[in-house]
This record gives C-alpha cells, structure tokens and sequence, in this order.
C-alpha cells in the first residue's frame, strides 16, 4: 500500500510500539557517535531529533530513521581538530545540506539504484556481524569503545577483534546478570506462545528489557555488583531551561565562503549522501510490503535536516540501518515511527533525561545483538551460497570489507568485485558458437549475442585471432541490436585477415545493424 496515499495515523498503534525500541536503540547511538566524533554529546541528541521530527517528515521512506551517523565519526573528528572550532565545522555541516538539496533537485537520487542485490545484502549481514561484536564487551560492563563506533581500528586503540581479548580483564559481574537476564528476556518475547499473549502483543521486549535493567540494577545498590553511572546512558541534563538551550551550539555564518569549510561540506555531501542511499536501497529491501522510496526526495530531506542541524549544534544527519532495521523488527508500518522516535526524544532529555541515565548499557547491548543477529542470520548466508558463485562472492567480499575496514571502503570492494565479474562474463559470453566439418574442411558459426561493447573487444579479439585457417566462417549478427564500433572495426579487419589465411568469411546482418545504429544517430542529432 502507498503510504503517500494513505494517513501514517492508520497504523497508529503499531508504529508508536516500533518508536518506543527505535527510541531506545538510538540514544545511546546518538551519544557514542558524539563521542567518537569528539564533538559535544548534545549534538548527537539534536541530529537524532532532527533526523526523526525533520527529515521523518519530508522523507518518502516509510521505515528508514535518520539519525547521527557513525561512518562519518572519523571524518567529523578530524575536522573540528583541525579547524579548531565547533562553530566552523557546524557552518560545513549547512554547507552539505545545500549540497544534498541541490543533488535531490539534480536527480542524483537514482545512483542508489545501481548498487548489486548482492552488496546490499553483504552490507547488511556486515553490519550486523559489527553490531553482535561490538555490542560484547558492552554486555560485560567494558565499555571503552564509545556506543555506535563501527569502525575495524577503534578510538581507545584497540580493533573489534582485539576488543573481546581485553574485555576479559573488566568483566563485571552485575552488568553480566542483567545482560543475560535481558537475552533470556528478549528470546521468550520471539516464542510464538509469547505471541498469542495480547498484553506481549501490545508491549515490546525491549522495553521490558530497559524497565528490567534499572530495577535489577537499583536492586544492586550497595553491592559489589552495583553498576555505576559510567556504564549507564549518559544523556546532558539541564537544571534550567536557560540551561538546556545553552546545551546547544550555533553554527558561524562567516566561515561559510572559506574554501576549507566548502571542501569539508562538499565530503560530508557526498559521503553522506552515499550512505543514505545505500541505507535507503538496504531498508526497502527489509520492509516486508517492499515499497521504493523517492531517493531524490531522499536526498532533499536529508539536506534540510542536514542544514538545520548545522545551524543549531548537530551532527551531520544521514539514514541510519541500525535504527530503520530496529524499527522493521519491531513491527513500524509507516514513517510515523520515525517521526514520534525523534519526538521521544526531544522529550525525554527535557524532561526525563535523570530517569533514561539509570539504564545499564548492558541492556541495551542485549537488545542490540538480537538486532543485529537478525540481519546477519545464518540462513542470509546459506541462501546466498545457494545463488551461485556470481552472488556469493560480491557478498562475502563486501562483508569482510567492511568488517575490516569501514562501511564505504567494504561496498567499493564488493562492487569492484562485481564489476569484474561482469567484465569477465562479457568475456565468456558475447556469442555463442557451433562447428561442423564437411568434406574436411571445418565450418564454424558465431552467433552474437544482442549487445557487443568495448567490453567484449578482449573476448572477439582472442577468438577471430584463433579461428583456424583454411575454414569456412559465419558470423551471425542477426540477434544483435548494437555493436560497438570497436567491435565493428575489429571485424573489418578480420575482414582482411582471413583472406591471407584462406578463410571464407560470410557475415549476416552486420550492415543492417550499422544501418540501424547510424539512423539512430541521426535522429539524437536532430532532437538536440
């Protein structure tokens, strides 16, 4: 069903259910990403408030959240050491918006489009395995690595391997009790007899989870198994009004026109519009009515959060697959879960921002390895060997990528893998031939295929250079619609070539098909 044609109010229930885990995944998302960035914690709480409210409204995507985000953690970082000024940096984060409005308005949307099924799906599984690893040493009450750090080399020197090796050393007991009483939670909420239960229908797991943890955890107090407040959600809190709008930071319009702050702009463009269309081709393909969204208008919500977001003191914003795969598995049917996730969150750090800094993060990791144990199941990946050859390798190319790299570096690997593999199926198959031999002498047929391109120049080279001499040779263009005129101009000088080695050489509808090809420019040229 369109969810433009339709109210986000119809499925009202459903998506306040799905707003609440959202909700509850991103803030401490929202924080570590700030952290990580080196930028203050309050400006990863306004990007995902913006990222919810603003960009939830002008999107057309009806499950994607849009929040803080982390692959640009790095990049973030580095630019406010070296411009040495919060306010600068925010003045490129506008910049970027402009930028991302712009390439909405200039359809650049559709490059979203041209990323494989294949790679998609390797993202998504990686993404996953990243979650369920880095959420370990979180479960154990070792929370060195800041929340929402996706990154193979980590801040605090260690990497995601490294990690669970020197986790071992800071295990805490309390923290280890809750994490395991919130998994045992969360499995019996996906048993089907948990289902059929209608209160279990209406409150999620993780929100139990959450309500569970703060109460064992008060329960620990003044034990040894007590958890204390550095490995709990830290959100600001503000004694004032006048307090909480100091919290933010705003943008400086001088620096605008300085060259370093437009170049800064136009990376945080394009890298974050990459991610959000990646994210965006990855979330239509979880949502289970698989409905496309506008990646123009994509591009054009982005931008607007983007802008207001500098200007006020947040992150650089783009579509975030955490949160929109929390938000599918918890059962959202339109953007208004987005929408009221971001509006959660505005309340929440007015006015209970003391009550959200009692929960352990331990308990969030539990509901954060069952996210991200879902979009790597095992079964993804027995179904992907099963595709073939041609799919599982871009698959598992594009997963150990980003595993050992990071998101952007893992989806080149996996697309230049598929990009030779189509180079080397155009090698194999740009015709199809059949021999026979008649009274000695071999009579071979070449069938072309419909499309020759340059690409296929290796293939017809190495072939018409080894046809044997003294033969008769047919090469059939009849199927063809299009033939490169490198491929045209190697045949032409095969032409010649096999008069000095004596083979008879016929072609069939090549002169139709270079008719064809230059009517068709002809016309382009007068339509200009």
């Amino acid at each position: 069903m369109d969810s433009n044609k339709t109210s986000i109010f119809n499925n009202f229930k459903a998506d306040l259910s799905a707003s609440v885990v959202v909700f509850l995944v991103a803030v401490p998302l929202c924080l570590g990403i700030a952290l990580a960035s080196g930028a203050p914690l309050m400006s990863g709480v306004i990007a995902g408030i913006i990222g919810g409210i603003v960009v939830g409204l002008i999107s057309g995507s009806s499950l994607g959240v849009s929040g803080p985000a982390a692959g640009l953690a790095i990049i973030v970082l580095t630019a406010i050491q070296e411009l040495e000024s919060f306010p600068i940096f925010l003045a490129a984060v506008v910049i970027s918006g402009i930028i991302q409005i712009l390439l909405g308005i200039g359809k650049a949307g559709i490059i979203g489009y041209y990323f494989p099924s294949s790679v998609i799906k390797g993202m998504l599984s990686a993404i996953g395995i990243i979650i369920f690893l880095k959420q370990i040493p979180h479960a154990v009450g070792y929370d060195a690595d800041p929340e929402g750090d996706l990154e193979f080399i980590q801040p605090d020197g260690e990497n995601t391997f490294s990690e669970l090796i020197t986790m071992m050393d800071y295990v805490q007991e309390g923290a280890l009790i809750i994490f395991v009483i919130s998994m045992v939670i969360l499995i019996l909420w996906e048993r089907p007899f948990m289902k059929q239960i209608k209160i279990f229908q209406v409150i999620q797991g993780p929100l139990v989870v959450v309500t569970a943890g703060i109460v064992i955890n008060q329960l620990f107090s003044g034990s040894s198994l007590y958890i204390d407040e550095t490995h709990m959600v830290s959100l600001p809190v503000a004694g004032t009004f006048t307090e909480f709008i100091n919290q933010f930071t705003f943008f400086d319009p001088s620096a605008m026109l300085r060259k370093d702050v437009l170049i800064l702009g136009g990376t945080i463009a394009v890298v974050g519009s990459l991610e959000t269309l990646l994210c965006v081709e990855a979330t239509d393909k979880l949502d289970p009515a698989k409905r496309i969204t506008p990646t123009n208008r994509e591009l054009i919500a982005q931008g607007s959060g983007n802008i207001l977001s500098g200007m006020i003191g947040g992150l650089p914003i783009t579509q975030v697959i955490v949160r929109s795969s929390a938000n599918i598995q918890s059962g959202g049917k339109s953007k208004l879960s987005a929408i009221m996730h971001g509006v959660l969150l505005l309340v929440s750090v007015i006015l209970i921002p003391n009550v959200l800094n009692l929960i352990p993060l331990s308990s969030l990791a539990a509901i954060l390895i069952v996210v991200g144990y879902k979009l790597a199941k095992p079964s993804l990946f027995k179904k992907m060997y099963a595709s073939g050859r041609d799919e599982f390798i871009p698959f598992m190319v594009t997963i150990v990528g980003i595993i050992f790299t990071d998101l952007l570096i893992g989806i080149l690997l996996g697309l230049a893998v598929g990009f030779f593999q189509i180079l080397y199926n155009n090698f194999k198959k740009p015709y199809v031939v059949t021999a026979q031999e008649e009274n000695g002498r071999k009579k071979l047929r070449l069938e072309l295929s419909e499309n020759l391109t340059f690409l296929n120049k290796a293939s017809i080279i190495e072939t018409v250079s080894h046809l044997p001499d003294d033969s008769e040779i047919t090469i059939d263009a009849s199927r063809s619609h299009f033939i490169h005129p490198d491929i045209m101009e190697i045949f032409e000088d095969f032409k010649l070539n096999a008069e000095y080695r004596n083979i008879q050489l016929e072609f069939i509808g090549l002169d139709k098909v270079h008719t064809n090809q230059l009517e068709e420019l002809k016309k382009a040229a007068k339509d200009m």
